[in-house]
């Protein structure tokens, strides 16, 4: 499997789809990994260069001690990108993910040419929240309490009710306390209202109509800091379509890719 090693961490990343292909970049959410878009991967349009990483401390990359800066995440975000030699890049970012891709827009506009912002915000929560967060996950049984938590508000309750979420909240129980505490803290000290605002790049905003995480206003809002972007609004899902409801999380990016006109764009 790709790994890269970097002087402060080690990332797992996966190459897929059309090696010559104009490049679609997916950075997940906070607990989860590059398995938060299986479901949508096959559903893609066909000629792009497909890549996904696990942030550091989640999945197969490597865990540093924590915490850590959300410009250590948007760092390691383009490093990658820099490493497989990426340009021009439709980025898509969920929850963490979606900050990561409003900083990395920001600091470095030759990597990104448009911006999917899904469940996510300029600003998440609050630092008290995030700080509790924290110190549940570093006590005996804390990440059971957090995955439970997390099921019911990324989840619909009929998704829940009929336990689809089950294998979310194994791999959420599973996750290392020291990754989850380290990118908690990357959260509670983000607020990109002001630099987002000054982006001038296609962006489109995907918000779930049962997102207990990132509601649709706040999606929304978001976006909206950044003229002329798009808001896509999927009923009846929550904070991670791509497991929920991949169908039509795939249709609203597909489209947008449309729009960019990003396949005729050509390789990066």
């Amino acid at each position: 499997m790709p790994f890269v090693e970097f002087d402060d961490v080690t990332l797992h990343y996966l190459d897929e789809g059309t090696p010559t292909g104009p490049p679609l970049v997916l950075a997940h959410a906070l607990g989860t990994g590059t398995h938060l878009w299986d479901k949508i991967l096959p559903l893609l349009p066909e000629g792009l260069r497909v890549v996904r990483y696990d942030a550091r401390g989640h999945g197969q990359s490597s865990t540093p001690p924590a915490p850590y800066s959300m410009g250590a995440l948007i760092r390691d975000a383009e490093r990658l990108m820099d490493h497989l030699g990426l340009r021009d890049a439709v980025f898509v970012g969920l929850s963490i993910g979606g900050m990561v891709a409003q900083g990395l827009a920001v600091k470095r506009p030759d990597l990104v040419r448009a911006l999917v912002l899904s469940n996510t915000g300029a600003k998440i929560a609050t630092p008290e929240i995030w700080a509790e967060r924290i110190a549940t996950a570093r006590r005996p049984g804390g990440m059971e309490e957090l995955a439970q938590g997390s099921c019911e508000r990324w989840f619909p309750r009929a998704y829940v009710k009929a336990g689809h979420h089950l294998p979310w909240y194994a791999r959420l129980c599973a996750h290392d306390p020291e990754g989850y505490a380290g990118c908690a803290a990357a959260i509670s000290g983000t607020d990109f209202y002001t630099p987002t605002s000054g982006l001038r790049i296609p962006t489109l905003g995907i918000a779930g109509s049962e997102d207990g995480s990132t509601p649709p206003d706040l999606v929304r809002e978001t976006v909206d800091l950044v003229p002329g972007s798009q808001f896509c609004l999927l009923r009846g899902t929550g904070h991670v379509p791509p497991v929920d409801a991949p169908a039509d999380y795939a249709a609203c990016l597909g489209d947008f890719i449309a729009a960019t006109g990003h396949l005729r764009a050509g390789p990066s």
